[in-house]
């Protein structure tokens, strides 16, 4: 499996989790666990997901993501998993 970490943080307005996941869906990435919390009026999610069966590339998908942020007012970034995982290890 080959996994990416999303994470989404911005003001909360409507549609974020329907942008990100509508793009994901789109181009056969799946999604293998979300979360998601607004504390007073500011959003955070991070999600996992699978890149396997994608038809675009982690870059490509980093990218695209980022731009989608942008559109929508909040900050996406995307990592690999073993990146997110060699940087948050104890």
């Amino acid at each position: 499996m080959n996994k990416i970490i999303i994470t989404v943080v911005g003001k909360d307005t409507v549609g974020i989790i329907a942008r990100v996941c509508t793009y994901l869906a789109e181009h056969q990435v799946n999604v293998l666990d979300i979360s998601q919390t607004i504390v007073q009026e500011y959003f955070n999610m991070m999600m996992i997901a699978d890149i396997n069966n994608a038809t675009v590339g982690f870059d490509e998908i980093s990218e695209s993501l980022r731009h989608i942020g942008e559109e929508i007012g909040v900050a996406v970034k995307c990592q690999r998993e073993e990146i997110f995982t060699k940087m948050h290890r104890i």
